[in-house]
């Protein structure tokens, strides 16, 4: 009996050339990250219309800045668990409708309870659509641009959450704080949908699902038309120990041990230091004198200096693994302490706020582009949701800090030489994960070739692409 034919879904992806097929992933993804990305901030431009409205003192926006966080620590590994087990496609459509119906219903909100409860709800939507959408492009990503294109993909983010500030600045005057949850709410519902018709499922989910073979085998030959597939086709992934089912605790076995962790702590320091500044930022700069204009201004530069700093480290991140991180770590420290130095122009500090969106935004940038490659395809999601709430644990933190360093009367200066401490903690941990990160994507290669030259003697047809 002759044996029947193997296909490495490692290979297949790895050696893949960018087609049409990748940049519509690409291109759709970006769009709901982005959609997410504008939700994530829209409250924070809303504030200074509900502080005149609803007559409320600025004390008491830090429940409203932290509700949608504080879902973050519920969305991720929910969505995570969900979409290990039922498929990353589902999770994200299904993600996005729901996070844009409950914030467009934030436009009905009379009180500011009613509006911290609706961005809660959205909250959990939002925060758990966005690892999803990292573990579907990391696991179509060849190896050798992986980085480059969930920095891509993820750029989303920091450009949807640069556009609120442009909502605010034009629109906001005439339509009130509204318009900001109308645009937020039609948005990834439009979003959603797109996804629905256009979005492929993951190619290595799927070979771990007997069941969905015939899916998988269409699917392979969409990725490369060169594969040669038949009915008895049996696909493996190399390079990963993979289970046949899914495990909460996997995600600290062997060197996941120290490292998930460690990237526990990086995700949460940098998103508690990136929140205060974007959440806060436009509220104190209007109350240390400049424009509600120019303060919405520098936090749109905020988020588009981050998204430069994207751009700008995803090649070395490809090629040098986690080194750009503590890097950023180490230059995040003395611009997060120089914002708020009396006497500074806006110009001077409109520069600082660009560079200290360079700093943390590169941050998380580093951090999400290259934690989802330690997790095995049946965890990944999981892994990386996991990653993501310890995350929210620091963005809840943040403004609420914020909130009573405000109520406090903290001096301005006082407030950003406090937010660069824990910033040096964060150095600490980025310094541990360098190595630890280096040697498991060697024991995965080494595993990969290894695993995968069996797969290819076992009878795998397909042609190689230079």
């Amino acid at each position: 009996m002759a044996p029947s034919q193997v296909v490495d879904i490692t290979r297949l992806i790895d050696g893949q050339r960018i087609r049409w097929f990748n940049i519509s992933l690409l291109l759709v993804s970006f769009i709901v990250v982005l959609t997410d990305g504008y939700d994530i901030g829209a409250a924070a431009f809303a504030a200074p219309a509900l502080v005149k409205e609803w007559h409320l003192d600025r004390a008491q926006l830090g429940p409203l800045f932290s509700a949608g966080l504080f879902a973050g620590l519920f969305g991720p590994p929910i969505f995570g668990f969900f979409a290990d087990r039922y498929g990353r496609k589902a999770v994200i459509v299904g993600g996005a409708i729901f996070f844009g119906i409950f914030t467009l219903a934030s436009v009905l909100a009379t009180s500011l309870t009613t509006l911290i409860a609706l961005r809660f709800i959205a909250g959990v939507g939002i925060s758990g659509v966005l690892p999803i959408a990292v573990a579907l492009n990391n696991e179509y990503a060849p190896r050798r641009i992986r980085a480059t294109m969930i920095v891509v993909m993820f750029s989303g983010v920091t450009f949807g959450g640069g556009l609120p500030g442009v909502i605010a600045a034009n629109f906001m005057a005439a339509h009130g704080w509204q318009i900001l949850f109308w645009v937020g709410g039609v948005l990834p519902v439009a979003a959603g949908l797109l996804a629905a018709f256009i979005l492929p499922e993951s190619p290595k989910f799927l070979a771990l699902r007997p069941d969905r073979q015939k899916d998988l085998a269409a699917l392979a030959r969409r990725i490369n038309p060169d594969v040669s597939v038949s009915p008895d086709t049996r696909f493996v992934i190399s390079g990963e120990a993979n289970r046949a089912r899914f495990s909460i605790k996997a995600i600290f076995a062997g060197r996941l041990a120290l490292l998930t962790p460690m990237f526990w702590i990086t995700n949460a320091v940098n998103l508690m230091i990136f929140y205060f500044v974007n959440q806060w930022m436009p509220t104190l700069l209007s109350t240390a004198g400049v424009t509600v204009e120019h303060a919405a201004i520098a936090t749109t530069l905020f988020q588009f200096g981050g998204t430069l700093a994207g751009l700008i480290i995803m090649r070395p991140l490809d090629k040098y693994g986690f080194i750009p991180v503590p890097i950023l770590f180490a230059c995040a420290i003395p611009v997060m302490a120089s914002i708020g130095q009396p006497g500074l122009s806006e110009g001077t500090i409109m520069v600082l706020v660009g560079a200290a969106g360079f700093c943390l935004l590169g941050l998380q940038f580093g951090n999400i582009s290259l934690e989802s490659n330690i997790y095995p395809t049946y965890i990944r999601s999981w892994g990386v949701g996991s990653c993501f709430a310890a995350g929210r644990v620091g963005s809840v933190f943040g403004p609420l800090v914020g909130g009573m360093l405000v109520a406090r009367h903290v001096p301005l200066q006082d407030m950003f030489y406090i937010a660069s401490v824990p910033l040096a903690v964060g150095l600490i941990a980025a310094i541990v994960i360098t190595p630890l990160y280096k040697a498991e994507l060697r024991h995965q290669l080494a595993l990969a070739d290894s695993e995968g030259d069996a797969a290819w003697s076992d009878g795998v047809q397909l042609k190689a692409e230079t």
